[in-house]
This record gives structure tokens, C-alpha cells and sequence, in this order.
């Protein structure tokens, strides 16, 4: 499900995501039970689906987008939360996917993995991906005020030397 602060929330399956370019990532991340671990996963980037459901932002305005958040839970109960400056291609740009397969085994049967290729350490990845919420936990920030001039003035300018 992909929902929260969208234009177009939806419910997507694996086959979904793969209507979006599927990407590869090629990973070695830590894991605290069992060592290295080294895996190859395809799949839709993450802000693409998101982008094309409509997210509730000025896309003109960097600050706007910078205060929203990505909140993923799996199957299995893991959830993360992932700023949207980190996936955004005018910020971080990182590449993180809602994966489709895995070692080239499609994920149908499993569910979507969130794959988060620039983490040393494995505790992003969510396995069974149930949920992918966007939202933003602060408001709009103001516009920036406009200084008024009478109509008719002049505006002072500073001379030299004083």
C-alpha cells in the first residue's frame, strides 16, 4: 500500500513495480547475525513510484521537498523511515529500490524488498514491503515576506562614506 500525503495513493504488487525501468543493484551489507552478506537486486526506484503517485509538495521548491519523510514497513512487523532528500535527485540521489527480484529470482511469492544500496549495514532493508507511507511532519514554511513600498517612492540607496 502507498499512501499518505499522494495525489494518487494506491496498492501495488510486485508485478506493479515492474511497470516502472527495473534498476540493479549490485550489494554488500553488514549483517549483525550473520556476516557479509552479498546479493544482487532489480527493481523500481523508490522515488519514481512515489513521484509518479503525486507527491503533496512545490516540486519548484527544494525546502518544501526536504521537510518530507518515507515511513516502510514489511511483512515480518520491520519498519524505516527514509528522508525524502535522501532519494530525491536534487539531494542525496540514492537509488533505493522497491526490489522485484532477488539473486534473479523474481519476489512475487515473497513481496517487494526495500534495498537501500549506499547502508553499511542491512537494518533498511525490508523484507515483504506491506506499507510505503510519504508524508511530511511539519508544515509548509511561510513565504518569504515581500517588503512593501508606497507607491510613488523612491527607494533610499545608501550614499559612500556614511
Amino acid at each position: 500500500m502507498l499512501h499518505g500525503d499522494l495525489d494518487q495513493p494506491a496498492r501495488l504488487s510486485v508485478a506493479d513495480l515492474r511497470g516502472w525501468a527495473q534498476h540493479r543493484a549490485a550489494v554488500t551489507f553488514d549483517c549483525a547475525t550473520s556476516g557479509p552478506q552479498h546479493h544482487v537486486f532489480e527493481g523500481a526506484l523508490l522515488r519514481e513510484v512515489v513521484g509518479d503517485a503525486g507527491p503533496a509538495f512545490d516540486a519548484r521548491r527544494r525546502k518544501d521537498r526536504s521537510r518530507f519523510l518515507l515511513a516502510v514497513s514489511g511483512g515480518d512487523g520491520h519498519h524505516t523511515v527514509l528522508s525524502w532528500a535522501e532519494v530525491d535527485a536534487d539531494f542525496g540521489d540514492s537509488p533505493v529500490l522497491l526490489a522485484t527480484r532477488l539473486d534473479g529470482t523474481a519476489l512475487d511469492a515473497a513481496g517487494a524488498q526495500l534495498v537501500v544500496p549506499s547502508d553499511r549495514c542491512g537494518a533498511r532493508y525490508v523484507s515483504a514491503v506491506t506499507e510505503v507511507w510519504f508524508g511530511a511532519p511539519y508544515p509548509p514554511a511561510p513565504p518569504e515576506p515581500v517588503p512593501s513600498v508606497p507607491v510613488g517612492a523612491v527607494p533610499v540607496r545608501a550614499r559612500a562614506g556614511r
